[in-house]
C-alpha cells in the first residue's frame, strides 16, 4: 500500500497542467489556480482520500502521456524523457528502420485517446487518413521534430487529381493536416504549437501567419486552421511523409491528417438560404414574445427599434440573417459574414460578440420582406407589439413640420460696377439712416453691413448715422473719397435683406 502511494505521489509530481485539472475534476475538486496550486491540491488528495479508483485515475493520466512508461521506475523518470531514450541514444544506428527514418524518429502510430476535432464549416471530412495521434517529444531539447507517415489509395489520388480549383493552384478537394491539444474532454478546436513548421516530402509547407493588430499593446492573433499540404503530396499510391516541427513547452498537441471538401462562401450561403430560413409568422410571433407585457417589469415596451443597415460593413442589409441563439432581433448580410469568417474565421456575431457558429445561422423571412417593401433612403424600422412595424424616416419628418424652424435670410453679393465699387457702396453715409427707418416703418428695407470695417470705423459709422438729415446731405457732398481698409484692394459691401 505505501509503495502504490508513493508511485501516485510521483506521478501526479510529473502532471502537467491539463492532467492535474482532469485529475480534479474527476474527483470533484476544484481545478482553478496556478500549477503549483493544482500540485498541492493533486498530492493532497492522493494523500487523504487514496482509493483504487481514485490510483486507476492516476495510472490511466499517466499513461495516456507516457504510453510506454509505467510503475515506479518510469514515474521516478524526468520529465519530458521517454523511457526508451537512454537505449536509444545508446545505439542510435541499431534501431534505424521501422522506428527510424533518415535519421528522424517517426511519430507515435497510437491514436491519441478520443481526441475529437471541431467540424468545420468551409471542410467536409470524405477520409480520414491519419487519426489524431500525439506528438511525442524524444528528448529534453524546446523544439521537436516529430514525423508522421501515410499513404494515398489509387482511389483517393485521383480524386485529388481530377477534382475542380476553386482558383489558382486551390482544389476543392484537399489533404489537409489539423493540429489540436490533446485532450479528450469535449471537442478540441485547431491549435498550433509554438514555433510550428511543417515539411511534406522535404519540402516546406505554407502555414498561416500572424494577423496584425492596429490596436497598441495587443499582440498580433495567429489563425489556427488546417494546413493544405495537396500541393506537395505524391498523388500516387507512394508514402507520403511530413514533418512537423513544434516548441516543446508544457503542452500537448495531437496532428491528424484529413481527405477533405472545400466549399466557398457562395457555396455556404447556398446551403443557408435552402436549409435555414424562418418564416415571416414565426418572426412576428417571436416579437410579439418578446413584447409582450410582463405584469412584473413596471416599464412596459411598446416598440422596439431595428437597424437595416448592416453593423460589419455599414451599409443596407442585403439578406438579412441572425443566430437562434441571441436574444436581439437586429439583423446583419449573410454574405459578408460568410465573406469574412472566409478569410478570418471567428464566428461570432457582430452585434453581441457571441458565439454565431453555421448550424445555428438563420435568414429572417420578415426583415427579408421589409427590405423589399422599403426604400434604401430608410436605415430604421420600427417593431410593435402586434408584429407589426413602421419605418422611422415618416416620424422623424413629421418632428421636423411641428419643430417651426425659422427661415434664414438670404445673402445677396453686389456685383462691382465699372468703377469697381457696388452699388450699395456709394450710399454708405446714409446705412445708418436707413436702418433707422426700416425698424420704426417695419418694411423690410434693406440694410448695408461692410464687413471689412474694424470696430473704430463702425463706432465712426454709428456716430455718423445718428445726426441729422441736413447734415448727412452736407457731409455727403463735400466728404472726402472712402477710406481704404486694412487691404490695397476696394471694399465691396454685403446687403442682407
Amino acid at each position: 500500500m505505501a509503495g502504490e502511494l508513493v508511485e501516485a505521489m510521483n506521478m501526479v509530481k510529473s502532471f502537467r497542467v491539463s492532467d492535474l485539472q482532469t485529475l480534479l475534476a474527476s474527483m470533484g475538486r476544484s481545478k482553478s489556480g496556478l500549477k503549483h496550486d493544482l500540485v498541492g491540491r493533486a498530492l493532497r488528495l492522493v494523500q487523504t482520500e487514496y482509493s483504487p479508483e481514485l490510483l486507476k485515475n492516476v495510472r490511466q493520466l499517466y499513461e495516456s502521456r507516457f504510453p510506454k512508461a509505467s510503475g515506479w521506475l518510469a514515474a521516478r523518470r524526468p520529465e519530458g524523457v521517454p523511457v526508451a531514450y537512454s537505449s536509444l541514444s545508446s545505439s542510435p544506428t541499431g534501431t534505424q528502420g521501422a522506428d527510424y527514418l533518415n535519421g528522424i524518429p517517426k511519430l507515435s502510430s497510437t491514436p491519441a485517446a478520443e481526441v475529437k476535432l471541431v467540424s468545420l464549416p468551409f471542410y467536409q471530412t470524405l477520409e480520414t487518413l491519419l487519426p489524431p495521434t500525439e506528438l511525442i517529444a524524444q528528448n529534453s531539447e524546446k523544439l521537436q521534430d516529430s514525423q508522421c507517415i501515410f499513404e494515398l489509395t489509387q482511389s483517393q489520388a485521383d480524386q485529388v487529381r481530377n477534382s475542380t480549383e476553386l482558383r489558382p493552384g486551390m482544389k476543392a478537394i484537399q489533404v489537409v493536416l489539423r493540429i489540436c491539444y490533446t485532450d479528450s474532454i469535449g471537442v478540441q478546436e485547431d491549435q498550433y504549437p509554438p514555433n510550428i513548421a511543417v515539411k511534406v516530402n522535404q519540402s516546406y509547407c505554407h502555414v498561416p501567419g500572424y494577423y496584425p493588430s492596429n490596436k497598441p499593446g495587443v499582440e498580433p492573433r495567429r489563425p489556427c486552421r488546417p494546413v493544405n499540404i495537396t500541393p506537395w503530396l505524391h498523388l500516387s499510391t507512394a508514402t507520403n511523409r511530413a514533418t512537423v516541427t513544434w516548441g516543446n513547452f508544457g503542452k500537448r498537441y495531437s496532428v491528424a491528417v484529413y481527405l477533405v471538401r472545400v466549399f466557398t462562401s457562395a457555396e455556404l450561403f447556398s446551403q443557408l438560404k435552402h436549409c435555414s430560413v424562418e418564416s415571416a409568422e414565426r418572426c412576428r410571433e417571436r416579437i410579439q414574445d418578446k413584447l409582450r407585457f410582463d405584469p412584473e417589469n413596471e416599464i412596459a415596451t411598446t416598440g422596439l427599434r431595428v437597424s437595416l443597415i448592416c453593423p460589419l460593413v455599414k451599409m443596407r442589409i442585403g439578406v438579412p440573417c441572425r443566430v437562434l441563439t441571441c436574444a436581439h432581433l437586429q439583423c446583419f448580410d449573410a454574405i459578408y459574414f460568410l465573406q469574412m469568417n472566409e478569410k478570418k474565421p471567428t464566428w461570432t456575431c457582430p452585434v453581441c460578440d457571441k458565439q454565431a457558429p453555421f448550424e445555428l445561422l438563420t435568414i429572417d423571412g420578415l426583415a427579408s420582406e421589409i427590405l423589399k417593401e422599403t426604400h434604401e433612403d430608410i436605415e430604421e424600422i420600427e417593431y410593435l407589439t402586434d408584429g407589426s412595424w413602421r419605418p422611422i424616416r415618416d416620424e422623424k419628418e413629421r418632428e421636423r413640420e411641428r419643430s417651426n424652424t425659422p427661415d434664414y435670410p438670404v445673402v445677396d453679393i453686389c456685383v462691382p460696377e465699372a468703377n469697381g465699387h457696388s452699388p450699395a457702396h456709394s450710399s454708405t453715409s446714409q446705412t445708418g439712416k436707413s436702418g433707422a427707418g426700416s425698424t420704426a416703418g417695419g418694411t423690410g428695407g434693406g440694410v448695408v453691413v461692410d464687413l471689412t470695417l474694424d470696430s473704430e470705423e463702425e463706432e465712426e459709422e454709428e456716430g455718423g448715422g445718428a445726426r441729422g438729415d441736413s447734415d448727412d446731405t452736407e457731409d455727403s457732398q463735400d466728404s472726402p473719397a472712402p477710406k481704404r481698409g486694412r487691404y490695397d484692394y476696394d471694399k465691396d459691401l454685403v446687403t442682407a435683406y
